[in-house]
């Protein structure tokens, strides 16, 4: 989920995930093109493992509160690390939570 500037399709897309399969061989055929209508929405960056992340969601929703908003539906994450590569200490995650006011 990571936000895309306007001028990128779902063609243009289609055409660089045929492109990256056939010169890795790799299959990317869980990723998607699509348009995503959140609303107000915070985010953080976490740090570190997954299994760690409870005091920065804890965080994110401290501060949904503060701006006096109420939380709207799941949170979702951007990972920004390659697992099989970074270790576990420096994954990079961004957590996203939509709320109203």
């Amino acid at each position: 989920m990571i936000a895309q500037p306007e001028w990128i399709d779902e063609e243009l897309v289609g055409t660089h995930i045929s492109i990256v399969e056939k010169k890795k061989k790799i299959r990317l055929e869980q990723l998607r093109f699509e348009e995503f209508h959140e609303g107000d929405t915070a985010q953080i960056m976490h740090i570190g493992p997954f299994s760690e992340e409870g005091p920065t969601i804890q965080k994110l929703h401290d501060f949904i509160r503060s701006m006096d908003g109420v939380r709207t539906g799941l949170h979702h994450e951007v990972y920004l690390s390659d697992i099989r590569r970074a270790k576990p200490e420096n994954w990079k995650t961004i957590i996203r939570q939509p709320f109203q006011k």
